[in-house]
């Protein structure tokens, strides 16, 4: 009761504001500490007290919190702003903020719910394939799905040959290539003529550039190649493209003398 006496009129204390804001005391002597909102007066027993123009500021900053903004983006760059348009343009930068952020978590659960479907086709738990296909994912590869039929060799040595741009290059260059085998074919393209052996020599050295060498991954290759995917549209495609990349290989290789298997 001599506590409350002691109040002078006008005023109250922390934990009433807090009541009344519908916030925590520890929010508000945080929003002290920062400067933010500094108690109008402070009792000689050292009680935050405060006013209905405390109450006003602390509405305006519990609004722009709710925009995103920060303690420090309040203090810092909107309370000291005197012009409409000098606050409207820093609410345009927080909106593009915001925008960003939506567009991440966008993409983030994008990701996971592709993750979720590779989990489930995987029926196994194997979390460096998981960080595989986010990798993937991230650099919007749209075969990040094949990683799951890769075994942990193959892996190993895509992790250990390839960083984010060279992989990205890899896998365009690998499309760019199993596009131009169906052209081929479509086109009637013999797999002995001077084209199609420009194309077996470019086919053969990107399946090089692959495998760094090592001719134990050739068979894997040519095994992953020979897998059922859920993908028919995409299982269809690389089937018409391997059957001319096989006949132009098999030239190419029998010209050079050199028997990879």
């Amino acid at each position: 009761m001599d506590k409350n006496l002691a109040i002078p009129q006008g005023y109250m204390t922390i934990g009433e504001v807090a009541k009344k804001m519908d916030v925590t005391v520890r929010t508000l002597q945080h929003y002290d500490r920062e400067g933010v909102l500094p108690p109008s007066s402070v009792t000689e027993g050292g009680r935050r007290l405060y006013t209905d123009r405390d109450i006003v500021k602390l509405h305006q900053i519990l609004s722009l919190k709710h925009l995103g903004f920060s303690l420090d983006d309040i203090k810092n760059r909107l309370i000291p702003l005197d012009t409409p348009s000098e606050v409207a343009l820093v609410l345009a930068q927080q909106a593009a903020d915001i925008k960003k952020k939506l567009e991440n978590l966008a993409e983030a659960l994008r990701e996971l719910e592709a993750l979720q479907g590779e989990v489930l086709q995987m029926q196994t738990v194997d979390f460096k394939k998981y960080a595989d296909i986010i990798v993937n994912l991230q650099m919007k590869n749209d075969f990040y799905w094949l990683i799951k039929h890769f075994d942990d060799q193959t892996l190993d040595h895509i992790r250990s040959r390839f960083d984010k741009e060279s992989g990205l290059a890899f896998i365009n260059a690998f499309t760019r290539l199993q596009e131009e085998a169906i052209q081929l074919q479509d086109a009637g393209v013999p797999a002995d003529s001077p084209q199609g052996q420009d194309f077996a020599r470019a086919y053969w050295d990107m399946i090089m550039d692959f495998t760094d060498g090592d001719m134990s991954l050739i068979p894997k290759l040519m095994e992953f190649g020979n897998l059922e995917f859920s993908d028919k549209n995409w299982q269809e495609k690389q089937e018409r493209a391997n059957a001319y990349v096989q006949q132009v290989l098999d030239i190419y290789l029998a010209k050079s003398g050199f028997n990879p298997f």
